[in-house]
């Protein structure tokens, strides 16, 4: 049995923040209904493209959706409404992640539905919030690295500023909102009274700096970009370049640092008096960069892998092509396969959680509308 069977969750959601998170909650069991609109062909990534699995169904789509079923209501027409609200009733929350104005003018906060279910909760992700001056403004993951000062500080320092290479503000966001919605949850389990959890792409992303943030607000400090994606106060913690490719190398502590030296069996570097304490490499950045570059060179990134491991905390820089084909992926069982009807061998990357040693099983979402006999059936017990 998964940990949250017999949980339902309303989610009238699109494209990432909202799926990603509330795929979490289908994976662990709970039966997650995504309410879509007919009428624009359900939720938009259906649609994303190069790879489609037949009509309104894509891998990209896929990716965030697993163990969902699909009902298509149009939340403006009075029949389906109707039917929205029999759903309701029987649900434990409902979830969207629309422009923080919708939900009040669509009447699918708690405001609105405690009539039907007093214990029902409603999770809002939105771009900017509710109730501020930019609750009706549209925004995107990208928007919010940049705004937050995330942009800034990614990339080099000589380059322009750079964004993630995944959508990562839209995974933290819905993953934060679900974290709210199983507090609110158990709150509503203990006294009888629900309410709304709100969540915001924007606070998301400001909350990620961190303790860049945090040196800011109490210091004045203005963090900046470092090469190499290097740590702003720790080192040698940053990429070097080895014989045929990169590795990143953290040196936390002190005894990582002489391990590494061990290693390197330089005694040049260990004479070396500007890199005798963390302060003092620190101060030196630039010139050690240079030095370990040098030592690193001489071998190909396996002689360093193989020589470090276990010693101190090193990786390869992989391509996403060299990530997904690394041993350690199918050890650990990171890729699952999924049976779908227009695609035997769907392969998915696997849920990271796991439940007693194993890992949670996934089936691909339901085609658009399928599940419609949900709307039909008669009213059940919320949890």
């Amino acid at each position: 049995m998964k940990p949250l069977e017999g949980l339902r969750i309303l989610s009238l959601e699109q494209f990432a923040a909202g799926p990603y998170g509330s795929m979490f909650l289908a994976d662990m069991g709970a039966e997650v209904i995504k309410i879509e609109n007919k009428a624009i062909g359900g939720d938009p990534s259906r649609h994303i493209g190069p790879y489609h699995l037949g009509e309104a169904d894509s891998l990209f789509f896929q990716g965030w959706n697993t163990n969902k079923r699909s009902v298509v209501l149009d939340m403006k027409a009075a029949e389906d409404r109707k039917v929205f609200e029999s759903l309701v009733a029987g649900a434990d929350a409902v979830v969207n992640n629309l422009r923080g104005d919708q939900p009040e003018k669509l009447s699918i906060d708690y405001k609105s539905l405690k009539h039907l279910n007093p214990k029902l909760v409603c999770l809002h992700i939105s771009a900017y919030g509710r109730n501020n001056s930019r609750e009706a403004w549209p925004g995107y993951d990208f928007l919010m690295q940049a705004e937050s000062g995330l942009m800034d500080l990614t990339g080099d320092p000589s380059g322009a500023p750079t964004r993630f290479g995944a959508s990562v503000i839209d995974y933290m966001t819905g993953i934060t909102g679900m974290v709210g919605l199983l507090g609110k949850l158990r709150s509503a389990e203990r006294t009888g009274i629900g309410g709304d959890v709100d969540v915001s792409l924007f606070d998301v992303a400001l909350h990620q700096l961190g303790y860049a943030g945090t040196w800011y607000l109490n210091e004045g400090f203005v963090s900046g970009r470092v090469p190499r994606g290097a740590h702003l106060s720790v080192t040698p913690v940053q990429t070097f370049q080895a014989a045929d490719g990169w590795i990143y190398v953290m040196c936390m502590t002190e005894r990582f640092w002489v391990s590494l030296l061990e290693v390197l069996s330089s005694q040049a570097l260990r004479a070396d008096e500007r890199f005798q304490s963390q302060s003092l490499r620190l101060a030196n950045r630039d010139v050690l960069t240079v030095a370990l570059d040098n030592e690193f060179k001489k071998q190909p990134v396996v002689h360093w892998l193989n020589a470090l491991r276990g010693v101190l905390p090193i990786a390869p820089v992989l391509n996403l092509k060299q990530a997904l084909d690394n041993p350690f992926v199918e050890e650990v069982g990171m890729i699952s396969q999924v049976p779908h009807p227009r695609k035997d061998d769907l392969k998915l990357l696997a849920n990271p959680l796991k439940f007693d040693g194993e890992r949670l099983s996934q089936q691909p979402c339901s085609p658009l509308g399928a599940d419609q006999s949900i709307s039909q059936a008669p009213s059940r017990q919320a949890a």
